[in-house]
């Protein structure tokens, strides 16, 4: 069996070749064979609990009670928070951002979903 390249987008190693693309199948990303694939290897790529794919600047929703260290209060579900940068965090921390009442934090991925 061929060892074909690892989707640039989701990361995903069930690509498949058709004529002189590549295809995965479970982001539907296409690209070329001989594309280069050095600005997407670079990215960080960051799912939330649904799978959603996050990017900067996106909107998210806390999906669980959240304890925060040093604090009385926690964050509640529900919590909407606007405008996350992607961070690369030890951890899984890999979501900075300025939650309401609380201020700035680092937040696990699996803890939001895209609002």
């Amino acid at each position: 069996m061929e060892n074909l390249p690892n989707c640039p987008k989701c990361g995903s190693e069930y690509t498949y070749e058709d004529m002189d693309l590549y295809i995965c199948p479970e982001c539907a990303h296409e690209w070329s064979k001989d594309a280069s694939l050095e600005e997407d290897e670079d990215k960080l790529i960051v799912k939330d609990a649904n799978g959603a794919i996050l990017e900067d600047g996106d909107d998210v929703t806390v999906i669980k009670d959240l304890k925060v260290k040093g604090s009385s209060s926690g964050i509640k579900v529900g919590t909407k928070v606007k405008g996350i940068r992607l961070v690369e965090g030890n951890d899984g921390h890999n979501i900075d951002c300025k939650v309401p009442g609380v201020g700035a934090i680092k937040l696990k991925q699996e803890f939001v979903k895209k609002a």
